[in-house]
């Protein structure tokens, strides 16, 4: 492995700040992560799962309505299953 994480390491990484601050994940957040994944223009399989995982958890901890809708754009968007 070489000295740069893979991005879905990274965006895993950065959800656990996202829960371990208040519990929830709010809209600026939501971004940050997707923009993690869309630095190099794709979203992977790897990237994917790891993203369908912390929206799931989103959604069962609660979040604003307008995170919900995002949370609804970027599964389709980006084909992420619940």
């Amino acid at each position: 492995m070489t000295g740069k994480p893979r991005s879905h390491h990274e965006i895993a990484i950065a959800s656990i700040h996202v829960f371990a601050d208040d519990g929830r994940l709010d809209l600026a957040e939501l971004e940050k992560l997707l923009a993690l994944a869309l630095r190099d223009g794709i979203v992977d399989e790897d990237e994917k799962r790891v993203l369908a995982n912390i929206l799931t958890r989103a959604e069962r901890d609660g979040v604003d309505e307008s995170v919900l809708t995002r949370i609804d754009q970027v599964r389709q968007q980006h084909g992420l299953g619940d």
